[in-house]
Formats: structure tokens, sequence, C-alpha cells
């Protein structure tokens, strides 16, 4: 079935027309008692009924008049007409295969009441003779109804694919873009909030380096302890790039969360002149992976811009469990902008991205007594038994 579809199409109509003209030939070579010999007037006329068949999806119309117009002349000169009009079935086929519907309708009428009017032209003609003949010219239409009927849902099938495929690519690339955009806060936060505590580390170092060695080899140790733990993060979030399915891409590192907040206010207090204190109320609970990841980001950004921008002594991080979200409010005694949108970072952007990314809202501005306040707002379901497995 493959092979006449890689063919070419004039090859396989011309040896279909060969056929047909073979056919068509037998009656002249072998004619019935009292039949007429072969001639060159009964080979044009069958040629006729058979050569227009080369051009029958080319052209379907310009094939259907020609032989529509041979055929009956043929009849007319053989006697009696032939048994089985091939050239003419194999005509209503293709019609009704590939021509449009007025046509085809037509061209079947015509052929009905063609056959009708030859068969009447046949002394004696039994009743079976004309059943005969009108079920040929509607099975030949009728298969032909069925080949278009299967090409049409073929087609449909085809183009239901190709739109799968491309819902599938679209999917994969918005999940491209979504993971190169986790990565991207991920490293923004990590080197964001390291740095910021080296550059407030390094710029201490001088002052009391020759006044107070012990704070100064203090600031140090923790430039050192900074740097250490943005290289750790950072082989953590760029371990899924070089993850190859084996296992092996990724570090065994621990995915930051709410449990490793208690370290990340000790390094802010102990390696800043920010003073952070930790508070949380209500019944904390195990939530979802990505939640937590989102409420450790959020924290850490949120200390980030109070370090870099607020110029504040102290901060405060509160931790509100509700039935159904955990609220998130950092709040500084600052006098800066407390934002990194001042300076043209996208800290603040990065916090509502990473809330709305697990379902949540994040805000920020003033507070209302003075300095600068991050509210977060994440949903706080308990976590699937499948998620909270080992």
């Amino acid at each position: 079935m493959r092979l006449p579809r890689r063919t070419s199409p004039y090859l396989v109509d011309g040896a279909l027309a060969a056929l047909v003209l073979f056919a068509v030939s037998l009656q002249f070579l072998f004619p019935d008692e009292g039949g007429d010999p072969l001639s060159w007037q009964g080979f044009l006329l069958g040629a006729g009924t058979a050569v227009p068949l080369i051009w029958r999806r080319r052209a379907p119309l310009l094939c259907a008049a020609a032989i529509t117009c041979a055929t009956p002349a043929m009849a007319l000169y053989h006697a009696p007409p032939p048994d089985v009009v091939y050239g003419g079935l194999v005509l209503l086929y293709t019609l009704a295969a590939y021509a449009e519907p007025v046509p085809r309708r037509v061209m079947l009428v015509g052929w009905l009441i063609g056959a009708s009017a030859t068969m009447s032209m046949k002394e004696h003609a039994e009743p079976f003779e004309y059943a005969f003949h009108l079920l040929s010219v509607l099975s030949a239409y009728g298969f032909g109804v069925l080949a278009r009927t299967q090409r049409a849902y073929t087609t449909a099938l085809e183009e239901r694919a190709r739109a799968l495929e491309r819902e599938r690519e679209i999917d994969r690339s918005r999940a491209v873009t979504s993971e190169r955009a986790r990565i991207a806060r991920d490293m923004h936060d990590v080197v964001g909030h390291a740095v910021s505590l080296m550059v407030v580390q390094a710029e201490a170092g001088p002052v009391v380096v020759r006044s107070d060695p012990v704070r100064a080899e203090a600031a140090f140790d923790a430039i050192a302890g900074a740097g250490r733990e943005a290289l750790q993060q950072l082989r953590l979030i760029l371990g899924v790039l070089t993850d190859t399915g084996n296992g092996r891409g990724g570090l065994a590192a621990p995915v930051p969360g709410l449990a490793r907040l208690p370290d990340l206010i000790r390094q802010v207090s102990a390696t800043t002149d920010v003073t952070v204190t930790l508070r949380a109320s209500g019944h904390p609970r195990p939530i979802g992976a990505e939640t937590e990841t989102a409420a450790y980001r959020i924290v850490q950004e949120a200390l980030t811009n109070t370090v870099k921008h607020a110029y504040a002594a102290r901060a405060d991080v509160q931790l509100d469990w509700g039935a159904a979200e955990l609220v998130i409010t950092v709040t500084d005694d600052g006098t800066g902008s407390g934002s990194s949108a001042a300076s043209g970072g996208r800290g603040l952007v990065g916090i509502e991205e990473r809330a709305a990314a697990c379902g949540g809202s994040a805000r920020s501005g003033p507070a209302p007594h003075g300095g600068f306040r991050v509210t977060a707002r994440l949903p706080a379901t308990h976590r699937p038994a499948a998620e909270k497995a080992p």
C-alpha cells in the first residue's frame, strides 16, 4: 500500500489506464458470436474510455467529460454493447474520491441513466442485467466515497498528531523556561545574599584590622563562611543542569526549607550589624517542598534587601501559621529604601514571583511605624503522603 504513494501519480494512473484499455480490447479480440471483430475504430473508441484515466486525479472533470462521451459512442459502435464499462467504473470511483459534491453527484445520476439507456438497446435484456449494471455503477461510486472518507480520517489523525506534537513542544518550552526562571531566582538569592554579607564584612574589616584584630578575624571568617555556603548552594542549583538521569549530576545536599531559617537568622545576625529575630505563631506542620523552599528564599531575599539597602539595626521575621496559609512578615527599622528596586535590582520582583509560583502572593512597602515590611502569603495545606516519604 505504501509503494503507490511513493510512486509518481502519472506512472500509477498510466498503468491503470493501460490495464483498462487491455480489458476493453478483449471484447474486440475475442468477440461473442455475432459480435464485431477488432477494428481501428473500435480500438480508438475503447482507447477514449481508458487513456483519459492518466489525468483522472489531475483533471477529474475533463477526464469525466472525455470518458462520458467515448463510452456511449463505443456502445453504439459495438453491438451488442459491452457488458462492463471498465473506464466508467474507474471514473466514478475517482470522482467520488476526489471531485466536489455537485459534479460527482450529477455524474452519478447521469451514469445511472446512461446505463439504463444502454441496456434498453440490448435485445431481450434480462432484469438481472439491469441490476448488474446499476449495482456496478453504485458500487464503484460507493468505493470512492469510502476512499474519500478514509483519506479525510487519516488527514484528521495526522493533523491531530501534529497538533499534539506542537502542544508537547510548547509544554516542553514552557517547562524549560520555568526551570530557567527558577534557577535564575535561586542563583540571584544565593549570590545576592552571600555577596551582601561579604561586602558588609569586607567594608568593616579594614576599619578594625588594627584597632580590634579579633573582630577583623571574625569578619574574614564570616566572609569565608558566606562564600562556602554560597558555593554549596550554587552546586546544588547547577547540579540539575548536568543531571543525566542516573543520579550523578546533582549533589546530595539538603534543599533550603523552613528548618534552615534559624541558621539563616544566626548567619545574618553574626556577620552583619543587623540583629534579626525569628518568631512563630500558630501550629507548624509539614508543607510542600516547593512552598518550603519559596518561604526560605523569600526570607533570605528580604533580609538581603535589609542589609544592602535599609541601613537597619534590627529586623524581625514573623511566621504566622493559619488554617490554610502561612503568612511570612519581615520588618526592619531602617531609614533607607529597604528595597532593591531603588538600585535597579529585582529582589522584590523575585519575592513576588516565588510566592505566585506556589500559589501565594506577596506585597512590600513602608511599615506603618517606620522601616520597611515584606509580607508573603503561601498555601500551607498538608503535604501529601508521597511527598512526606524520605
